[in-house]
């Protein structure tokens, strides 16, 4: 899969961008500041997934502009596509969003079109961050081979959400216990759901960064990746099938079973939204015991993986997106980077030209100034 025009005008500082990218290797250079990212994120936009910085939607549009429009051209194994993702002042909430000039009702259904990975400096920090980052890119990976999940996490945080908001009316007398019922069945369903769908992810996901982590450790550390459930214990899920019988019923029962606890705690203490993904280097835990660079390490296979994943599950290699992040790593892992992505198409940001890159045999350089492409 690659991507083979690109046209951005009025996302954020960006102005009549129109290029047609390499197969390979695409760089974009420039001070800060420029636009490097913006054109990342606009890249990004049109994999149906949210904005990697969190901008919101009246952000997106540049102040001295009244419309954003990005407009993209990419190829599979099977055809070329052309996806659409427009907006404008004042009504922003109305965003244009097409394939192949049919208009969809949200931008989450190009889910599964256009395949990304995107890599970004706050990614290294993956595997120490906070459990949500893991659980946001478990997540992630699983709505781009699945369409439909997505769908299902957002419907559980908002019951989880209403469950919340109700055990803190228990706890000050003004709600009724058996209210709880209603929300407990719906979320032991989709939490069983998504339960399996992570841990199944997980584990192919562990398998591939086993193999990857040996090679950039030179088979010095031995790198596990698991799943992490405060629901099932360990064993429940690897041999499941079905998540609609016994484990829906074990779900149920962990909600009943800590009702006590959950109303004078005012949340719900167990579930999929309380999970983690657990790495450990030679059997100790990665994000207590782990220096930076292994840090580094786990995060940068962790990508690739996904990378891996997607191509196993398409057949087809996702588009790279690596903004500003070789520049955060050692000449070593950059060119272990490279040598792992060469098959794919690769966008890249930076500031100066430090990294393993020829050319003249493996793609082309753009410089970004002010929001536009400057010729060389």
């Amino acid at each position: 899969m690659f991507i083979t025009e690109l046209s951005v005008n009025g996302f954020k500082n960006l102005k009549e961008i129109d290029i047609k990218p390499h197969e390979k290797i695409n760089i974009f250079c420039g001070q800060n500041a420029q636009g490097k990212t913006n054109l990342i994120e606009s890249i990004w936009l049109c994999s149906g997934a949210r904005s990697f910085r969190g901008t919101k939607d009246k952000r997106m549009i540049g102040d001295d502009a009244q419309v954003m429009d990005v407009r993209l051209r990419f190829k599979n194994s099977f055809r070329e596509q052309e996806i659409r993702y427009a907006m404008a002042k004042p009504n922003i909430k109305e965003k244009n969003v097409s394939l192949n000039g049919v208009k969809l009702k949200a931008p989450s259904k190009l889910f599964g079109e256009l395949n990304c990975v995107i890599f970004t400096p706050e990614d290294l920090e993956l595997s120490k961050g906070s459990p949500d980052k893991r659980r946001q890119f478990t997540d992630l990976s699983v709505a781009q081979i699945r369409n439909s999940y997505n769908a299902v996490i957002e419907k559980y945080e908002k019951l989880i959400d209403q469950r919340n908001s109700l055990l803190k009316s228990i706890n000050w007398g003004k709600g009724r216990r058996e209210e709880l019922e209603v929300w407990d069945v719906q979320l032991a369903q989709m939490g069983a759901y998504i339960s399996l769908m992570r841990h199944k992810y997980i584990e192919k996901l562990g398998r591939y960064a086993k193999e990857l982590y040996s090679e950039i450790s030179g088979d010095r550390e031995v790198l596990d990746i698991g799943y992490l459930s405060t629901v099932y214990g360990r064993g429940e899920l690897e041999n499941a099938v079905d998540y609609k019988e016994e484990l829906r019923e074990k779900y149920l029962e962990a909600l009943k079973n800590g009702i006590e606890e959950d109303i004078r705690a005012g949340f719900t203490q167990k579930g999929v939204h309380r999970d983690d993904v657990v790495c450990r280097i030679n059997g100790n835990l990665v994000r207590e015991d782990a220096s930076q660079g292994q840090h580094r390490s786990v995060a940068l296979i962790m990508k690739l993986s996904q990378a891996y994943i997607l191509n196993e599950e398409i057949d087809d290699y996702p588009v790279i997106l690596l903004d500003d992040v070789l520049s955060e790593l050692d000449p070593s892992r950059q060119k272990f980077v490279i040598s792992k992505i060469h098959d794919m198409q690769v966008f890249i940001t930076c500031c100066d030209m430090n990294i393993p890159f020829d050319e003249k045999q493996h793609g082309k350089i753009f410089n970004i100034d002010k929001g536009q492409i400057k010729k060389k």
